[in-house]
């Protein structure tokens, strides 16, 4: 419990407003999308998948509702506002029957939550793929008669959904122009800076990664680069698109079965704090981006759950809230990208 309140005391402590400056933010245009107050809105990557076989043990179902509820508690007590849960459409159906229960119990408990659509990376038919699952979750979880489907976050009165990528096989204009039909149309959020795709999508997200100097075996490459390459492209070539910040704690991908040895540093809490804060040095208290997104809730396979409770020292290890529902943090704490 005492880690806990640390972990509340962290989260208020990187809340309190601070002035930028410098040449970095001085270059940021106006924003066509703004946060409502001094600070961004904060969501948190959620992975749905725990209890199927694939997946390591954590100690907790995905499909349990007790373990839901609580984790929705103990989210919005560390002031975040909203789960991003990773969705593959009829392609994982116990990710799916999960996607609906949470979406269920935030409406009952004042949450909200968005998809994250996993990109097929299959070559052939991923377009039209791509639009039979997005017909599918707006008929299922946007409509009016929807279960909990006044829980789904929106900006703007837009539904936002986040895209992450695969195979890079879709034709995205071509689905930004069935879902453009939509009323409302969704805001459409792509990873990372725009590419070759920009004009399909409303917005980009920062991803948990080390940079342009790559892994290094210590985790020192911890993102900073990164984050300020993304900041600074944004603010300055793209302020027309919706602006969703990252924040992570640490990453180790040795549980995974898809690991490759990956390693970030949690610097004794530094890494968080720098990844947090990150956006402060390029815009203005009056010109702040919407969302930033921790990356991630509970992804223990990939060493990036803030789940269990954030680092603040190299001698203090997160641990485990009994109110939580969350299993004691494996080795570091942890989470990535989906699989």
């Amino acid at each position: 419990m005492i880690q806990h309140r640390a972990s509340i005391a962290l989260f208020l402590a990187l809340f309190l407003p601070r002035a930028c400056s410098g040449p970095e933010a001085s270059q940021v245009q106006s924003l066509k999308y703004k946060a409502f107050g001094a600070s961004p809105e904060v969501l948190a990557l959620y992975e749905a998948w725990f209890g199927h076989p694939q997946h390591i043990d954590i100690g907790y179902s995905s499909h349990d509702p007790a373990v839901l509820t609580r984790q929705i508690h103990k989210a919005r007590e560390m002031g975040i506002s909203a789960f991003v849960i990773d969705w593959y459409g009829d392609r994982q159906p116990f990710i799916d029957k999960s996607y609906s229960l949470m979406q269920s119990l935030a409406e009952k408990n004042k949450f909200k939550v968005a998809m994250m659509y996993d990109e097929t990376d299959q070559e052939d038919g991923a377009t039209d793929e791509a639009i039979a699952d997005f017909t599918m979750f707006r008929d299922t979880y946007l409509s009016p008669k929807s279960p909990g489907h006044q829980a789904y976050l929106t900006f703007q009165g837009r539904p936002v959904i986040f895209i992450f990528p695969k195979g890079n096989h879709t034709d995205w204009a071509k689905v930004r122009s069935v879902v453009s039909a939509w009323n409302p149309a969704p805001l459409l959020v792509q990873e990372s800076l725009p590419g070759k795709d920009a004009d399909a999508f409303d917005g980009f997200y920062a991803w948990v990664q080390p940079g342009p100097k790559g892994w290094a075996q210590d985790g020192s490459n911890w993102g900073e680069q990164y984050l300020a390459d993304f900041y600074s492209t944004m603010g300055s070539k793209y302020p027309d698109k919706l602006i969703i910040g990252g924040a992570w704690s640490t990453f180790d991908d040795s549980k995974a079965s898809w690991g490759l040895n990956r390693h970030i540093s949690a610097r004794c809490g530094e890494t968080f704090k720098d990844t947090f804060n990150g956006w402060r040095k390029f815009f203005p208290a009056n010109n702040v981006p919407p969302f930033i997104m921790f990356e991630t809730w509970n992804d223990y396979e990939e060493g990036t759950a803030i789940e269990p409770g954030l680092p603040t020292s190299c001698e203090s290890q997160p641990q485990n809230s009994s109110s939580s529902g969350a299993p004691p943090a494996p080795g570091k704490p942890g989470s990535s990208a989906p699989q």
